[in-house]
């Protein structure tokens, strides 16, 4: 025999299994259909070569210490953050390009890119400067 007590709990805790599960699915889960899966793979090709300079230094990067090195003392981006930006950017694509937690590396990539045009690109403007000059 269950008191009541036994089965509101039990109730409660298949309700908040049941929310994680949704909470899960809705992060991992991906469309079957070619759109998303195309604005996945191009997101993923254009900043998986960014990420692979800064972990690798691969496509003329300076590597994991160049990059955090620069992060961290040129532009004064505390180290945790600047080794999740590195991260974002590596696994981040590798991620997208698998399909796998898609929805959270897109959300972490677009506010890398979002941190990256206010600490890094606005102060030239909007339009591109090869020389890099004020």
């Amino acid at each position: 025999m269950t008191t009541q007590s036994q089965t509101l709990t039990h109730l409660s805790t298949a309700e908040s299994s049941g929310v994680v599960r949704r909470a899960l699915h809705a992060l991992t889960a991906t469309v079957p259909s070619a759109g998303p899966t195309i604005a996945r793979l191009a997101l993923a090709v254009v900043i998986f070569p960014h990420g692979a300079q800064k972990v690798f230094g691969w496509f003329g990067g300076h590597g994991f210490e160049g990059t955090m090195g620069f992060f961290t003392q040129s532009m004064g981006i505390p180290a945790p953050l600047a080794f999740l930006a590195i991260l974002t950017e590596s696994l981040g694509a590798v991620a997208l390009a698998l399909g796998v937690l898609a929805r959270p590396a897109a959300l972490a990539i677009a506010v890398n890119m979002v941190v990256a045009v206010v600490l890094w690109e606005l102060p030239y403007g909007f339009f591109l400067n090869w020389a890099v000059t004020a």
